[in-house]
């Protein structure tokens, strides 16, 4: 593999976690093998890489875009993430405070919902 992707896994695992990593990579067949390789190279090997800004500020860029934008599904992992870039239950609030007044109530309200659900998962009482 190039090291655009040694770089963009080890960068996953550090923010999603060697478990979810796993599971992601025994879920990852013939078909969607480019796509995973793709993601890992550019999401991961090249935005997440860049230590232009924080982590904890890629979290919470990235919770406001996924809720901005109605990309519910992966809100839960990206709470999750928080446990490993530093963001706190406080700092993804004010994110989707942000998103409440720039792209909607309606949205932020299920985002904020989401990541009550998540935190309860993660025994962090909020």
């Amino acid at each position: 593999m190039s090291d655009k992707f040694e770089k963009g896994m080890a960068t996953r695992r550090a923010v999603l976690g060697d478990a979810h990593v796993d599971r992601a990579e025994a879920n990852k067949s013939e078909f969607d093998a480019p796509f995973q390789t793709m993601i890992t190279e550019g999401a991961w090997g090249t935005l997440w890489s860049d230590d232009s800004i924080s982590k904890r500020e890629r979290s919470m860029l990235t919770l406001s875009l996924l809720a901005a934008t109605g990309n519910f599904e992966e809100i839960p992992m990206h709470v999750r993430a928080t446990a490993n870039t530093g963001a706190s239950p406080q700092d993804v609030l004010q994110a989707f405070m942000h998103v409440a007044v720039y792209a909607g109530v309606p949205k932020a309200n299920h985002a904020i919902k989401l990541a009550k659900q998540t935190y309860a998962e993660m025994g962090i009482s909020i």
